[in-house]
C-alpha cells in the first residue's frame, strides 16, 4: 500500500512538472474591474435661484469610501460652444463620501445648429487621501434635460436679438386705487442688423407674483421686423397670489416669459425685470395685497 501510495505521489509530481495538470499552478489574479470614475457620480440641475440667469449646478457625489478634495470640474456637451467649468473660489472643495455638493457653473454660448448631441461628459480634477492629484472623466446625468432646455432657450434669444431687442421699462405706473399697475415691454427692432426675419410675440405670460387683468388683456400675435419702428406693449397686472411668502420668496415672478415665434424656433423668452422695477414691483403686490 505504502508503495502505490509513493507511487501516485511520483505520478502527480511528474504531470505538474510536465504542466500536464492546471491546478497545480496558482490561479492568475483576476483583471481589475474597478472603473476609477465610480468613485464621482457627477449630476445636473438647476435651482429657482439660476432661473433665467443662464446657470446651473453640477452635482458632485463622492461614491468611495474616504473623502476627496475637488479641485476643478469641466462639463463638456456638444449643445455649447465651450466647456462649463467650475473652479473654488476659497480653496479646493473637500467632498465627503456619500455627501453630494451642488457647484454653480454659468453657461457660455450655445451651439445652435447642432443636431446629434451625445451625453454630457465631465473631467474632475481632486486629491485622495494620499495628496496625489488625480484627474477622471465621466458621464454626466441630465435626468432633467436642463442643458438641452438652456441651449435651447440661448438659442432662441440669439435668434431673437438678431430682430429685436425685448426689456422691461424700469418704471411702473400704480392705478389710483392701488390693485392693478402697469409694465411696458419696450421692443427695439436691430435696424443696423437687417435681416427678412419676423419675430412673432404668440403671448405673454404671468408669474408666480403677476397675472394679466382680464378686464385689459395683454397684446398677442404681435409681429415685428429688423426695420421696424420701436414699439411698446403696456401690460396692466395684478397680484397672482397674497400670502404672506409671495413677496418674502420670490424667486422668478419679475421673469415675464414671453412666448414668441422665430423660423422654426417656439418658446419662451425670459424678460428680466431690471433691479428698480423689480423692487417697485414687490412694493406695489404688497401694498395691493395689504389693500384686499
Amino acid at each position: 500500500m505504502a508503495r502505490r501510495r509513493h507511487s501516485w505521489t511520483a505520478l502527480i509530481i511528474f504531470l505538474c512538472v510536465a504542466g500536464a495538470v492546471s491546478s497545480c499552478q496558482p490561479a492568475p489574479p483576476e483583471p481589475s474591474t474597478g472603473d476609477p470614475s465610480a468613485e464621482i457620480a457627477v449630476d445636473i440641475n438647476q435651482s429657482r435661484d439660476q432661473y433665467g440667469k443662464h446657470a446651473i449646478l453640477i452635482q458632485l457625489t463622492n461614491t468611495s469610501s474616504s473623502a476627496i478634495v475637488v479641485s476643478s470640474v469641466d462639463l463638456r456637451s456638444g449643445l455649447f460652444q465651450q466647456d462649463i467649468t467650475w473652479s473654488p473660489v476659497n480653496g479646493a472643495l473637500e467632498l465627503p463620501p456619500n455627501q453630494p455638493k451642488s457647484l454653480p457653473a454659468s453657461l457660455p454660448e450655445p451651439r445652435c445648429r447642432n443636431n446629434t448631441v451625445g451625453p454630457p461628459t465631465a473631467t474632475v480634477q481632486f486629491a485622495g487621501s494620499t495628496n496625489e492629484q488625480r484627474q477622471i472623466s465621466t458621464e454626466g446625468s441630465d435626468p432633467f434635460g436642463v442643458l438641452q432646455r438652456n441651449a435651447d432657450e440661448l438659442c432662441l434669444a440669439k435668434d431673437a436679438a438678431g430682430v429685436a431687442s425685448i426689456v422691461l421699462d424700469p418704471e411702473l405706473d400704480v392705478a389710483p386705487d392701488g390693485r392693478t399697475a402697469v409694465v411696458r415691454l419696450v421692443i427695439t427692432p436691430a435696424k443696423a442688423r437687417a435681416q427678412n426675419q419676423t419675430l412673432v410675440i404668440e403671448s405673454i405670460g404671468g408669474t408666480t407674483l403677476l397675472a394679466e387683468q382680464p378686464s385689459d388683456p395683454w397684446s398677442r400675435d404681435v409681429k415685428i421686423t429688423a426695420a421696424a419702428d420701436a414699439h411698446v406693449l403696456s401690460l396692466r397686472i395684478r397680484p397672482a397670489r397674497c400670502d404672506p411668502h409671495a413677496v418674502a420668496e420670490d424667486k422668478v415672478g419679475t421673469l415675464i416669459p414671453v412666448n414668441v415665434a422665430i423660423g422654426e424656433r417656439h418658446g419662451a423668452l425670459k424678460v428680466a425685470a431690471p433691479a428698480e422695477l423689480r423692487g417697485r414691483i414687490h412694493d406695489f403686490v404688497t401694498a395691493a395685497c395689504s389693500a384686499g
